[in-house]
Order: C-alpha cells, then sequence, then structure tokens
C-alpha cells in the first residue's frame, strides 16, 4: 500500500457505493461490469463495507449487495475512513511518526502546515454526503 491521501480501495469504495446508489440489489460482477473493477479486489471492499454497516448482504443465485444506509446519510469522510483509517497528506502525520526534522523544542513548519491543510481536507470530506457526490 502506498502512503498517499486516497488509495486504490477507497476509490473503488466510492465506485461501489456510486453502483449502488440506485438502492437495487446488485451482484458483485453486475458492479465491476458498471464500474470496471476487479472482482477480486471488489469482493474484498464490498465485505468490508458490509462490516462497516454501510451495505447488506444477499446471499444466493440472486445474490448481491444494497446500500444500508441512505447515501445522503453517509460523508465522503466517513466512506473512506471505513476503508483506510489513515487519511493522510504525507506519511510523517501518522501517529508516533519518527521525524528527526520535527520535536517540541523545533517544530518543523512544514509539518505544521500540512496539518492545517489536512484538516481543512477532513473537514469538507465530512460535509460532501455521498447523495451530493453521486447527483
Amino acid at each position: 500500500r502506498s502512503d498517499m491521501l486516497f488509495t486504490k480501495e477507497c476509490d473503488y469504495a466510492i465506485r461501489i457505493m456510486r453502483a449502488l446508489s440506485s438502492g437495487e440489489l446488485i451482484s458483485v460482477s453486475r458492479i465491476c461490469e458498471m464500474e470496471h473493477l476487479p472482482s477480486a479486489m471488489t469482493y474484498k471492499i464490498t465485505r468490508k463495507l458490509e462490516k462497516s454497516g454501510f451495505l447488506k448482504s444477499c446471499r444466493g443465485t440472486n445474490g448481491g449487495y444494497a446500500l444500508n444506509l441512505k447515501l445522503a446519510e453517509i460523508s465522503l469522510y466517513d466512506l473512506c475512513a471505513a476503508i483506510d483509517s489513515d487519511i493522510l497528506l504525507l506519511e510523517c502525520m501518522k501517529e508516533g511518526y519518527p521525524c528527526s526534522m520535527n520535536s517540541p523544542k523545533n517544530p518543523c513548519l512544514v509539518h505544521h502546515e500540512f496539518c492545517r491543510l489536512q484538516n481543512m481536507l477532513v473537514q469538507e470530506m465530512k460535509q460532501k454526503s455521498l447523495a451530493e457526490l453521486f447527483r
């Protein structure tokens, strides 16, 4: 996994939710077709989204996934945080990251600026619901 803000898994999760935005029960293979996603990764992420309460599943030949919550109730932040607990601009923002350039006595101004940007981004993501995103 690369340390970037939005991982491929997060991108795929957004696309899975978009595929399911009609509210219908849709098979994983159909989701893959609709959003051009690889099936192994899609199965993995749909299970993660089900475990997090975003999706419900129906087993069997006509099975698949459907939304478990209204899209208006799910923020972009909620979805991405369910997939990747660390939504970080830089690796050095991770709690306890050892950095020789950033200490309490000699704080790093670059780190401070990225923290400010990170907070702005998180606030924006929390304000954007999936309903707005998929309008």
